[in-house]
């Protein structure tokens, strides 16, 4: 009798005790390191044509990850609007997410379409999504963010 009470007493807290879900992936692509995103470059001077890298003095905090800028105007602007300058799918591969997949995206390896920011994992990659850039931003709206929680 006293192993049932003490089973059933294991089998109640068991049964009360919170369950642990698994952690859905950042919504901002960052290195697990530091937490920068867009490889720490100024996401405001993409959209001007020229990608800068980011300076430390001139940095936010959005979206769990660290946002860095070449100017205070460029750090005003994205504080103005974060959305228009973040980079879409989060910083991830642009490609990769017109494929179902999640991957990182690589600064290097941009393109700005119709005020957009978009991020591939390399210039190979880059190249593919190029050749197909509006079906597969298709793909990719389609996929984003429903991959963040697989």
């Amino acid at each position: 009798m006293k192993h049932v009470l003490i089973a059933t007493v294991l089998v109640t807290s068991a049964a009360l005790m919170p369950v642990t879900a698994f952690a859905q992936k950042p919504e901002i692509y960052t290195s697990w390191r530091n937490k920068i995103a867009v490889d720490g470059y100024d996401v405001v001077s993409f959209h001007a044509g020229k990608p800068l890298k980011g300076r430390t003095e001139f940095a936010t905090q959005y979206k769990k990850a660290t946002w860095r800028f070449d100017t205070q105007a460029n750090l005003d602007l994205f504080l103005m609007n974060p959305e228009a300058f973040e980079p879409q799918y989060g910083g991830y591969c642009a490609w990769a997410l017109a494929k179902d997949k999640l991957a990182p995206g690589k600064a290097e390896h941009w393109h700005v379409e119709d005020g957009k920011l978009y991020l591939n994992y390399s210039t190979r990659v880059k190249k593919r999504w190029d050749a197909l850039r509006e079906e597969f931003i298709t793909q990719a709206d389609d996929n984003w963010p429903s991959l963040l929680a697989e």
